[in-house]
């Protein structure tokens, strides 16, 4: 069989499936984790932060390095990563202390995950096709129909087998990346901005554009995974519908119109202005926000959660498709930078929400105020991209 660029997009596309696989199987699983695990809310937030923390350093140093040792080699060794990670999950909790097991299992698929965010982005983006904003947007995509997948396949298997047999179903997740080795072993492969000199980090630290999509990286991650991890036990403890339908209709829901507008920027995105877009998204993303957080009617308050993910759809792949463009210079150095800071955000998105959440106690739900405070996370994506035009606009030539 002979593979062509279309096989490299398939094996990107589930790749991405994957990331999703390894950031959203634990989030339906902290009830368990808390009840079964004795593990407390402020250890869950620690699972999140470490989760996003070692991502991040992966994200610089695969920015630094991968071109040295290669793409194909590094997205290999990405797979092996997620694949062990995620086949850790399901033994090292329950042969050493849980909260050991549990965090020594993320770092372990955090790796792969981070890989991942470095690689399959300039993958793309390194293709040669037309429509890089659409292509990069139905890239993205496939994250959001692959944590609908992992929610739908998650709670069919909890409904049948249990959910005291969890840990099963890590195995079942784990095969995904161990068969997505055979094709990055066989698909062509073009390295992002191979036909460029590589750009010093110290030039590219000291282009201010470079720092105002640093602020967008953080605000579009922590605008998206603020309510995206903490959907599940939000539906549960907070708003007291059960596992299953807190699962379908805040988490799913959640993936669901954020994969529907990814999806809808993919196909009509060249004819759309990709600034504008962001700050109506952002926008939508504060009013999904504000329902959830201060509605007290359970549905209402889930139907916030779904608006939440078609408001931070397109803040991710859009920022990502305009660094490609204005900031082209830095190579796959500039996706692995980008990548390190939207995982910083990741990061800080679900630990601010535990940390306020901790000290608060809003309409009888702490995680409640959490998440009205993460508004503060678009709001700071909506004043960043208003001044970048003009930053494009002066930016030094010379660059």
């Amino acid at each position: 069989m002979k593979y062509t660029y279309k096989h490299t997009r398939y094996a990107c596309y589930i790749s991405y499936i994957i990331g999703a696989v390894i950031n959203n199987f634990a989030s339906l699983l902290f009830v368990v984790f808390n009840r079964d695990l004795n593990i407390s809310l402020e250890q869950i937030s620690m699972l999140i932060t470490a989760n996003f923390a070692i991502q991040l350093v992966v994200d610089f140093l695969g920015a630094r390095y991968v071109d040295r040792i290669g793409y194909r080699k590094t997205l290999i060794f990405a797979m092996i990563a997620s694949c062990a990670g995620l086949s850790a999950l399901g033994i090292l909790p329950f042969v050493l202390p849980p909260f050991t097991g549990l965090i020594t299992s993320v770092i372990i698929y955090a790796v792969g995950s981070g890989l991942l965010e470095v690689m399959v982005s300039p993958t793309i983006e390194a293709l040669p096709t037309e429509g890089k904003q659409s292509s990069m947007s139905l890239l993205h995509s496939f994250y959001s129909w692959g944590c609908m997948f992992v929610i739908i396949v998650s709670t069919i298997y909890f409904k049948v087998f249990g959910l005291d047999n969890w840990r099963y179903l890590c195995f079942i997740w784990a095969l995904i990346p161990l068969a997505n080795i055979y094709l990055f072993l066989k698909v062509p492969i073009i390295p992002f901005g191979a036909d460029k000199e590589a750009t010093p980090f110290r030039t590219i630290f000291k282009t201010k554009l470079f720092w105002i999509f640093v602020v967008l990286m953080m605000a579009a991650g922590a605008s998206e995974i603020a309510m995206a991890q903490w959907a599940s036990l939000f539906a549960e403890t907070g708003l007291k519908v059960s596992k299953t339908m807190g699962d379908l209709l805040g988490p799913c829901m959640f993936a669901l119109l954020m994969g529907i507008g990814r999806l809808i920027y993919g196909k009509y995105g060249e004819k759309m202005p990709l600034v504008p877009s962001i700050k109506v998204c952002a926008v939508i993303c504060i009013c999904g926000y504000l329902m959830a957080s201060l509605i007290q009617n359970p549905i209402v308050a889930l139907i916030g959660c779904g608006i939440c993910g078609f408001g931070v759809a397109i803040m991710w792949p859009g920022t990502l498709s305009l660094a490609a463009k204005y900031c082209n210079f830095g190579g796959t150095a500039i996706f692995g930078l980008l990548a390190m800071s939207g995982d910083l955000g990741c990061c800080l998105g679900p630990y601010t929400v535990a940390k306020v959440s901790t000290y608060f106690t809003l309409y009888g739900s702490e995680l409640k105020a959490g998440l009205l405070f993460s508004i503060i996370f678009p709001i700071i994506l909506i004043v960043t991209v208003i001044y970048l035009p003009h930053v494009i606009k002066n930016r030094k030539s010379a660059v």
